[in-house]
């Protein structure tokens, strides 16, 4: 499906200019961190990474949308690891990276939804910090991009239980005019979350291994 819909856009179908959440939250990216975006798409929010000096991985199940992910990231002189991989085809517990970016994922129904923050919440280092950037419910009488299903949607309930036991640096639901392509444009209720996965706790001197 996703990639009969990136082929019949004769553009990029989100754009070219990345999320608003991460013009907006510089501060969390670092030059040479390990960043992973997962379910990248034509690649606007790995190459802008990319662009700010940080090692970044990304993946999409269109071979288009990364196709076109690869002549962005040509045209603006980056170099970007871009892989064609269903969600679950990917590598989970590989490597831990410094960053983890979900932007726009919500086509999970709920029960898949909780396979895939628990694989997000693996690919994070100790230490590490998770970007998500979605909708909330909302968006659906929005009609401006994303699924039509509310169950889909994020809340700040949700993601706080989901990711409890984690930092949260940043949580925080909002509504504005969102113009990124055809995909995604109008006004649109959306919803982000920082996060910071714990490190472990350092071993007292008279702690037994």
């Amino acid at each position: 499906m996703w990639d009969d819909r990136y082929k019949a856009s004769e553009d990029y179908l989100f754009g070219t200019v990345p999320a608003g959440v991460l013009l907006e939250n510089p501060g969390w990216f670092k030059p040479g961190e390990r960043a992973l975006c997962v379910s990248d798409g034509e690649g606007r929010n790995s190459v802008h990474l990319a662009e700010l000096g940080l090692n970044v991985t990304a993946f999409d199940m269109a071979p288009t949308a990364v196709d076109r992910a690869r002549a962005l990231a040509a045209d603006k002189g980056v170099s970007v690891d871009f892989h064609v991989s269903e969600w679950q085809s990917w590598d989970w517990a590989a490597a831990g990276y410094d960053l983890a970016v979900a932007i726009f994922i919500q086509y999970a129904d709920p029960s898949a939804r909780a396979r895939q923050f628990a694989d997000l919440r693996s690919a994070v280092r100790p230490g590490g910090v998770l970007l998500l950037h979605g909708y909330t419910p909302e968006q659906v009488d929005y009609g401006t991009g994303g699924p039509g299903n509310p169950a889909h949607m994020y809340t700040e309930g949700l993601l706080r239980d989901a990711f409890g036991g984690w930092h949260i640096q940043r949580l925080a639901a909002y509504e504005r005019d969102v113009n990124e392509g055809e995909g995604h444009s109008g006004r649109s209720a959306l919803i982000d979350l920082i996060a910071r996965k714990p490190a472990p706790k350092p071993r007292q001197p008279n702690q037994r291994a």
